[in-house]
């Protein structure tokens, strides 16, 4: 089972200038078929698939975590394109719609618009949508290993392409922390084929030939360690990861470590509402007040009880401990 938390993985911009193009390029990250809908759903499928769990526990943990992991991604993802898409078209000024959605015609993904709510889509950067067989999961450990390893370097790679071609706010922050949290995916990968082969893999890094440190939306995360860090998403389980995910980082020779916890992550924003495209409806205000009223009647309070992002200034996310790889809490 998975835990949903109402948090992203890392803060982003709130919403500017909108960039439609832009995030029909993004959707490269969601859909493609190195995107994080296909990290998800192959670790997924393979954890589902796995086969002597228990003699097999440690490569079983670390593939399963990582799909826990990964869902978070596709989430973040999805926050980017649609901050991008904020603003595309007008705010309800009253009228009928007459043409709202005219100056967007032509321009990057029309189901962002048409069928999508002004929001991302499991589709690719050409709307083409995602494709179950994407998904590889042959039961043979080091042949699935194998292919995690060329998934994760595809993914880095068309990451770093995403990054040189969009300049949006939102984008190059959603990049830079996905570099740097795949970068750890693909450490881990090919550290368990070596744990589990011989096969020294880390002669590979970084792959492609751009060193992370370079790039500076990913500066912060690698300050605050996260290029080192494997963080469990379990309160009581996937205790193993520790036997594989340890030695030095390949790049820069730091040791590898497992947090006991999931990472805290950040509010996300609030996106205002999308009339013309009928986000959450033509007349928002309208839904806000049955919510109101809806409340009340259940012994709520009157004001929403969740928490979201406000102001421009990025949110701070609270501390993680972190242990040495193996090591539990205690």
């Amino acid at each position: 089972m998975i835990r949903r938390i109402d948090r992203i993985a890392t803060d982003l911009p709130p919403p500017s200038e909108p960039d439609v193009a832009g995030a029909a390029a993004v959707q490269e990250l969601m859909g493609g078929r190195f995107g994080e809908m296909s990290t998800f759903l192959n670790y997924t499928f393979q954890s589902f698939n796995f086969r002597n769990r228990q003699g097999a526990r440690p490569f079983y943990d670390l593939v399963a975590n990582i799909a826990a992991e990964e869902f978070g991604h596709v989430e973040l993802v999805a926050a980017a394109i649609n901050t991008m898409l904020t603003g595309a078209t007008p705010v309800n000024d009253g009228k009928a719609p007459k043409a709202a959605l005219a100056k967007v015609k032509g321009i990057g993904n029309p189901h962002h618009f048409l069928v999508g709510g002004q929001g991302a889509l499991p589709q690719n950067s050409l709307g083409q949508p995602w494709d179950g067989s994407y998904v590889f999961s042959s039961g043979d450990l080091v042949e699935d290993l194998t292919h995690n390893f060329f998934l994760e370097t595809g993914a880095r790679n068309g990451k770093l392409k995403v990054y040189e071609m969009v300049e949006h706010p939102a984008a190059r922050a959603l990049t830079g922390y996905l570099l740097v949290r795949g970068g750890v995916h693909q450490v881990a990968y090919a550290r368990a084929l070596e744990r589990l082969t011989g096969a020294d893999l880390m002669k590979l890094f970084p792959a492609p030939r751009i060193p992370t440190e370079k790039i500076p939306e990913c500066k912060p995360h690698i300050k605050r360690g996260d290029h080192l860090r494997l963080y469990r998403f379990s309160p009581s389980d996937y205790l193993e990861l520790g036997a594989v995910f340890n030695g030095p980082h390949p790049e820069t020779g730091e040791e590898l470590v497992v947090v006991d916890e999931a990472p805290e992550g950040v509010p996300a924003h609030d996106l205002p509402s999308q009339p013309a495209v009928f986000a959450p409806d033509y007349a928002p205000e309208e839904i806000a007040e049955i919510a109101q009223k809806l409340r009340t009647q259940a012994g709520l309070s009157k004001e929403p009880t969740g928490e979201v992002a406000s102001g421009s200034e990025p949110t701070k996310p609270r501390r993680t401990s972190t242990k040495k790889a193996g090591s539990k809490k205690k």
